[in-house]
């Protein structure tokens, strides 16, 4: 359950970030169904390893070569859905970043009350 809540939430953000930001483009709300979950399965296995390739580089930078990788996500996720485009790097890395902020953000405020309880 937590899974697909997160899921639809990443749905609706990367929908609403798409109709905001220039230089990306989403069809509907399904492709961005879509997208939320080839992104989920590129997050599960391909960041993975490109954070173990990319090791040195990740620790040179304290930690911000991390969000080239997420860019690099976003980019394959362009080549894999249809009805997404993502114009250049640029717009994918600020994509991204807003994407993983908003998430953060919605997934607190939807998750505060199940951590009072536990606490």
């Amino acid at each position: 359950m937590n899974f697909l809540l997160r899921i639809l939430i990443t749905t609706v953000n990367a929908f609403v970030l798409a109709h905001i930001l220039p230089g990306i483009k989403l069809d509907s709300i399904f492709t961005a169904l879509v997208l939320a979950v080839v992104l989920a399965l590129l997050d599960a296995i391909v960041k993975p390893l490109l954070i173990l390739l990319t090791l040195p580089a990740t620790i040179l930078t304290l930690g911000l070569f991390l969000f080239v990788i997420n860019a690099c996500i976003i980019l394959i996720a362009d080549h894999f859905v249809n009805g997404f485009k993502v114009e250049t790097f640029w717009h994918a890395l600020f994509f991204s970043i807003l994407l993983s902020f908003l998430n953060s953000f919605v997934h607190k405020r939807a998750f505060a009350e199940k951590e009072k309880e536990a606490g």
